[in-house]
Parts: C-alpha cells; sequence; structure tokens
C-alpha cells in the first residue's frame, strides 16, 4: 500500500470523528442523572477578563476547538496524500508529529473517555503511522 491511501483513510475517519464530535458533544441523557450538574453549568456565571461567561460556555467553547482541530487535521490527511513523493519526503517530520500527536490522543481517550472515541482515534493514529511509515525518505 501506499502512503497517499493511509492518508486518506485517516481523512475520511478524521472527517466522521468530526462530525460525531459536533453532533454529539453536547448531548445528554437524563439516565445519567445529571440534570442537577447541567442546570448548575448553564445557570452559575461568573466573569473572565472582563467577559460573562458560564460553564456552559467553556464546555461548549472546548467541544468546538476540538472540532475545528478535527476538520483541520481531515483536510491535512488529505492534503498530504496528494503531495508528490519529493514534497512529502520533505515533509516526514511534519509526517511523523501529526502521527504522534494523534498516539497521544488515543492515549488521552483511552485513559479520561469511551469506546467509540477511542476506536476512532486508535484508527486514526494506526492509518498515520503507516502513511508516515510509507513516506519517501528524503534523499541525502
Amino acid at each position: 500500500m501506499k502512503a497517499s491511501t493511509f492518508y486518506r483513510s485517516a481523512a475520511v475517519l478524521l472527517l466522521l470523528f468530526d462530525v460525531g464530535h459536533t453532533y454529539g458533544f453536547r448531548q445528554s441523557d437524563t439516565a445519567w442523572g445529571i440534570d442537577t450538574l447541567l442546570a448548575a453549568m448553564h445557570s452559575i456565571r461568573f466573569t473572565v477578563q472582563g467577559f460573562s461567561r458560564t460553564y456552559w460556555d467553556l464546555f461548549v467553547g472546548a467541544g468546538f476547538f476540538v472540532s475545528v482541530f478535527l476538520l483541520f487535521s481531515a483536510v491535512l490527511a488529505w492534503q498530504l496524500a496528494g503531495l508528490p513523493a519529493q514534497t512529502l519526503a520533505l515533509l516526514r517530520r511534519t509526517a511523523w508529529t501529526f502521527a504522534l500527536c494523534y498516539g497521544v490522543l488515543t492515549i488521552l481517550s483511552w485513559r479520561y473517555f469511551f469506546a467509540l472515541p477511542i476506536i476512532f482515534l486508535a484508527l486514526i493514529t494506526v492509518c498515520l503511522f503507516a502513511a508516515a511509515w510509507l513516506s519517501p525518505k528524503p534523499i541525502a
């Protein structure tokens, strides 16, 4: 297989993960018994550097930050897949850094989240590591 195949696979997985994350991170289930917590997150206001915010504002803002990062990652992976071999060889360190970043995200997900993000991040990480491994070596 070629590096481009793995980059394109990672890009598709990243886009699916992004859509799922963007849709799902604000969802809650009454069976979780967190109604009081959610009400507090929505209602408790505080001032930070001149801005009035709630904990819900911070939660939603952080969630959208992640969504934008995932979308950027999908675009980056897709663009890496389309690069000529000579250019990809020059970006080898970037490719490995991209893969390592997602390796760390997979570990964090394993520690703090649940099955679906762990599975997506593990698959994305495998694709990015395979793509970095298969990327052409720079000519010395």
